[in-house]
Order: C-alpha cells, then structure tokens, then sequence
C-alpha cells in the first residue's frame, strides 16, 4: 500500500480530520437542509411538493448503489484523487440543482451529487483511519461523527431562514465556495492512499450489491411513506434480501471480492455492526420524529418547533470535548452500557412531553438526549474501528458505510412505523385525545429498539478497543 501521508501528529485533531469533517458536514447538511424547501421550489417547478421527494430518493438511493464500489475505487485510484474529485462532482452537481428549472433537471442534478457524496463519505473517512495513529483514534472519528450528528438537526431551521430570507436556490449555491476551498485543500492535506496491488472490479459482486441496496432502500421510503404500497413493498423487500444473501456468500467464495467480510470476525467490529446499527437506526428517526410531533402533534409553528430542537444539537457540541475522557476513563463496554441505558431514558422522556410542559424542561430533556447521543455515536463508531487491521481497513471501511446508510434509511422507516403504532395503541387504549400521543408512543418504540440494539454490548470483553482508549504516556 502506497502511502505518501504527512507525519503523524503527537496530539490533537489531524488536518485531513478537520477537512474531511467539513466536506462530511456540507454534504449532510445539503441531504437534509432541502426538507424545508420543498414547498417553494416545488412552487418555481409548478408541481407538488410531495414530487420533489424522488429528488430526495434519488440522492438516497445513488448513495446506496455507489458507497459498496467506494473502497475498489479508492484503492485503484488513490483517494487523494477520488477524495478531491468528489468534492468537484458535488460541488458542480450543487450549481446545476441551484440552477434547476424542472423537476427532471432537478433530479438529474441529485443523482450526480449523490455520485459525488457517494466517494466523498467513505473515502475520506478511509484516509484518515488509514493515518491516524490508533491512540488518537478517538479523537479523529469524534470530529468525523460530528457532521452526522448536527446536520440533520441545524439543517430543516436553516433551510426555512434560508428560503425565507433569500431563496431557495442558495441552499446549493453556498456550497460552491466551500467546496471551491475544500477542494484545494484536499491536494495539499489528504495522504494518495492506495493500493499497489491491483486487483479487478467484482462486476457480479457489484451488481447484487446495488440490486440489494436500491431494492431495501426503495422499500424503507414505501414503508415510511403514507400512502401503502404493500405488495410493491413486500417485492422489493424480498428481492432485496435475495439479492443480499447471494452477495454476502458470493463476497465469501471470490478472490477478488468488493468487500471482503473479515472485519466480521473482530468482534468489537461485529458488535458495531449488529447493535450498533440499531442504534444508529433508532438516532436517526428523532430528527424525523421531532419537529413533527412539535408541529403536528403540539400545533407549534415550524420557527419555534426549530428553535426547540436546536437544543439537541447544543447537547451534540457541548459533549464533545469530554468524549475522549469519557472513554479513557470508563473504557467501551462500560461507557456504552451507562450511557446507552442514559439514551434509552431520554428517548422515553420525549414521550412524557405534552404542550403544556414548561419550555425549559422540554430544552432541558433534549440536551440530555442530544449529549447521550453524541457520546454513543462516537463510542460506537470508534469501537468498529479499533480492533481492526490496517490490511483490512478498506473493507471495514466500506462495510461499514454500507450499513450505516441502510441503517439511516431504516431510522426514518422506524419514526413513521413507530407514529402508526402509536395512532393504533392510542385507539386501542382511548388515548386519541392526548395531544401528539402518536408521536410519543413511537419514542417509546425508538427506544425500546435502542435498548435491544444495546444487547450486543454485552457481549464485549471488558478491555474491549484497549489500543485506542488507552492512555498513552
């Protein structure tokens, strides 16, 4: 493996962290800051709102189709190159999406940003883990994490101050000057990674990936939506499985496979991935679930409904100082046990909320959750990393990107099964009544799958991801 990097710093944050982070938080930002804006652009395109979703599916689902290929492309082209060229798709795509007349052009222009944020995620990611020693781990993936984390909560409060006091179009247009920075950045501070040995793309491979990924991902967007389409559903949801169960044994028998299942042999990596996917999947619905029952559920206006959940983020960058202490002190498997049982009681909290609850207490009950939540994300996704050999990095890597995006496109499936449950437990119990009592009885059914994500950390040793939460002297 070629690796042309910069010396290794002795502490602190890595510039490539720092820069992959800020390209990670303008292209999450640009995933959800369009939810709020739907409406005036659909207004410009002369269609309805709800049909400028499928530029959100479009984005979406090239995400999923690309992000397993990532990992080959990065290691044949050097990720310097493929990190940089990345951020230049996306960047273009942002110009013409801002420059969109008609939903086709609109939609055309999500696609080739989802190209872009496709490499650009999962790359940068494997550039930093490849040169960070594994003392510092922590620290670079809790700067990686934070984008994340804060993106889908700044996001929809931006998106409406922007629409409102602008327009729409410059959601995309400001990205081209930080893109236009980052860009130069890229050729100066990211290591060309790569591998020396080349080996050839896994077309078969690739093929039943994307099949998997665009079928399940398509499913979680029908399950999610109101309108049902349960035999369209139930298709999708089987071809996805078929297709996944032949490319997880064809990955297994190929020599050259696009991503190697190793990693799954390491079991602080395997626990990240089973419960540790639950857990990101259960995160991901409360940015989806929030707003909603405060709007919907409590009649609140969207400006202060976003103000509210601001306090979330607030609890996401407060935290973050004290994670890398948090875990020397405590070490993985204790802190993923205390703090996750804390997540779990704040996700349940959000089902006592009612109108009438005093602001401060409801401010209060989410910054709890936003730290809780901040601390596990980066917990989780520094364990998945810890034990992992350098050799197979570029798998893990890609392994767990793949997942990661299935698990954020089952979170906003969750958030809308848990509001049908809630609307039928509530009639089942005469509860209809209770304002906003669906909305609460699905942050008791996030919780619960928390909770039952959190059941593989049991299983961790008690050392478990020592070589990076040790201190060193």
């Amino acid at each position: 493996m070629s690796d042309n990097s910069l010396p290794e710093k002795k502490s602190g944050v890595s510039p490539a962290a720092l820069l992959v982070a800020g390209a990670f938080f303008m292209e999450f930002l640009d995933g959800t800051v369009i939810a709020t804006a739907l409406p005036d652009m659909a207004q410009d395109f002369g269609v309805d709102a709800v049909d400028l979703n499928i530029g959100i599916s479009a984005y979406l689902i090239t995400l999923a189709v690309l992000i397993p290929a990532s990992g080959w492309i990065a290691d044949r082209f050097g990720a310097r190159k493929v990190f940089a060229t990345a951020l230049g798709i996306f960047t273009l795509a942002s110009v013409f999406c801002g420059l969109a007349v008609n939903v086709e052009w609109f939609v055309a222009m999500r696609i080739l940003q989802g190209v872009g944020g496709a490499l650009m995620v999962p790359v940068g990611r494997l550039a930093v883990l490849r040169t960070t020693p594994k003392h510092l781990l922590i620290t670079a993936i809790a700067t990686l994490t934070w984008p994340a984390l804060v993106a889908p909560i700044i996001g929809p409060p931006l998106g409406g101050f922007i629409t409102s006091y602008a327009n729409w179009r410059w959601i995309f247009f400001i990205n081209v000057p930080i893109g236009l920075i980052a860009i130069a950045l890229a050729f100066r501070i990211i290591p060309d990674i790569r591998e020396e040995e080349r080996r050839p793309f896994d077309m078969p491979g690739f093929l039943a990936t994307a099949i998997a990924m665009v079928s399940l991902v398509y499913a979680m967007e029908s399950l999610g939506a109101q309108e049902q389409q349960g035999l369209l559903t139930l298709a999708l949801l089987l071809v996805g499985a078929v297709t996944l169960i032949y490319a997880l044994r064809h990955f297994q028998r190929t020599r050259w496979p696009m991503i190697r299942l190793d990693a799954m042999q390491v079991p602080t990596f395997r626990v990240t991935m089973y419960g540790g996917s639950l857990f990101r999947a259960s995160i991901s619905a409360v940015p989806f679930l929030l707003p909603l029952m405060f709007q919907v559920g409590f009649g609140m206006d969207a400006f202060h409904a976003g103000l509210l959940v601001l306090a979330v983020f607030v609890g996401n960058l407060t935290i973050k100082p004290a994670t890398t202490p948090l875990i020397r002190w405590l070490g993985f498997k204790k802190l993923l046990l205390i703090n996750g049982a804390l997540n779990v009681a704040a996700l349940l909290a959000c089902a006592f909320l009612t109108p009438d609850t005093p602001v401060w207490i409801i401010m209060l009950v989410l910054y709890l959750g936003g730290v809780f939540r901040s601390v596990q994300f980066t917990g989780v996704s520094t364990l998945a990393f810890a034990d992992v050999p350098s050799a197979q990095m570029s798998y893990a890597n890609t392994l767990f990107s793949t997942a990661t995006q299935l698990a954020v496109g089952l979170g906003i499936t969750l958030g809308a099964i848990g509001i049908r449950i809630g609307e039928k437990v509530s009639d089942w119990l005469l509860l209809s009544e209770l304002p906003g009592i669906s909305f609460r009885l699905a942050f008791v059914v996030i919780a619960l799958i928390c909770l039952i994500g959190m059941g593989d950390t049991l299983r961790l040793t008690k050392d478990a991801g020592s070589a990076v939460s040790k201190k060193t002297k």
